[in-house]
């Protein structure tokens, strides 16, 4: 395994919310995924225009009763609307320059200018606990001043963090029940018939197009069998991410043999391992556990270059939670144009959490818990 080389340091950014490097957002706006039209606020926020399908986060039951409705197939098709967005989706949180809340909110609804029905301000933190005091009270005054305005607030996705503050793998493990920890040991177990490298971005492996073509090709594959599909990330914004090492990125590849079956993209920024991209070759990438021995693979690192947190991303809380993660929720913040469309998505919003559907089913007594 490739050595692990001395932490970063604290770097400014341009957005006091950055839990990632500012030159990922800039790669954003140069190669914005299919169907996106990025820009910037002259506050400096980033946004962008994309078509947006209204049920991308409805719960099942929402889901379940659009298709067996009559023309259902016509009925998504009018329920995808050209959106603007503050924000991006390679940020973990919306990324706010330093500005009072009342003046962002201007900026954003000039950028808008009511040029479509929807105006949507994506993953806003709440009490994020590895962000500056600042940053928070910035987030909780952006929110106020968007009610003042007319926007209502959604519960967005919940972030997942591990804290690095055990000595090993065994001290990590021994936080968890004893049937979570047989069950990961057992995961595990696979990571011995696997050969594991790490690459700094811009390393030389990286600069012809054959090992970045097929991380790319394995990026896809993931998206392909995700069950929600928004922000395809294009190629030449792979490509650009992997070969930059001005990012402090780090590629975890997992090779089978001779076979690479699957990769990690993370990043270091203000002492923190951040998450962002997984490729997989399947079958292989299941047969292996790849995402149970990446997961430990990810805080090993964390571990050893002296780092104070692994933000291990959003999506599958239910498997985040068996494998030891905190969460920190994020919010929207909503703007329709037609006052009547307004009232009706106040009085839907609920169907459109997901996460907060979740921790509350995890939360009530007689949830099923695996571990016992």
């Amino acid at each position: 395994m490739s050595p692990v080389p001395p932490a970063s340091s604290v770097r400014e950014s341009r957005w006091l919310t950055s839990a990632e490097p500012d030159a990922l957002v800039e790669c954003f706006l140069r190669h914005p995924p299919e169907y996106f039209e990025p820009f910037t606020c002259p506050s400096g926020m980033p946004g962008f225009w994309a078509p947006f399908d209204l049920l991308t986060t409805a719960d099942e039951q929402t889901l379940a009763l659009i298709g067996k409705l009559p023309g259902n197939g016509l009925l998504r098709r009018l329920l995808r609307w050209r959106t603007c967005f503050l924000g991006t989706t390679v940020s973990e949180y919306c990324p706010l320059p330093c500005a009072p809340a009342g003046e962002l909110v201007r900026d954003m609804l000039r950028a808008w200018d009511r040029g479509s029905a929807l105006l949507l301000v994506k993953d806003i933190p709440c009490d994020a606990p590895f962000l500056p005091a600042q940053a928070n009270r910035l987030a909780d005054e952006l929110l106020e001043a968007c009610r003042a305005s007319g926007f209502f607030v959604l519960e967005g996705q919940a972030l997942a963090w591990v804290p690095i503050d055990f000595a090993d793998e065994d001290g990590y493990l021994a936080k968890l029940s004893s049937g979570r920890r047989r069950d990961i040991r057992r995961k595990l177990r696979s990571r011995w018939n696997l050969r594991i490298e790490i690459l700094a971005t811009g390393d030389p492996r990286l600069m012809p197009t054959a090992l970045t073509d097929e991380l790319y090709a394995q990026y896809l594959e993931v998206y392909t069998q995700s069950t929600i599909h928004f922000d395809r990330l294009s190629a030449d914004f792979y490509r650009a991410v992997l070969k930059d090492p001005a990012l402090d990125g780090w590629i975890f590849l997992y090779y089978r043999g001779d076979t690479l079956i699957g990769h990690n993209l993370c990043f270091i920024h203000n002492g923190m391992l951040v998450d962002k991209y997984i490729g997989c070759r399947y079958p292989q990438a299941r047969e292996y556990n790849l995402y149970f021995v990446s997961w430990m693979e990810n805080l090993d690192f964390a571990r050893r270059k002296g780092l104070s947190h692994y933000i291990a991303g959003w999506t599958d809380p239910a498997v985040k939670s068996a494998l030891g993660a905190s969460f920190t929720p994020t919010r929207h913040a909503v703007y329709a144009r037609n006052p009547l469309l307004r009232a009706i998505l106040r009085k839907i919003a609920g169907r459109f959490e997901p996460d907060r559907q979740w921790f509350e089913k995890a939360a009530s007594p007689t949830a099923t818990r695996p571990d016992r």
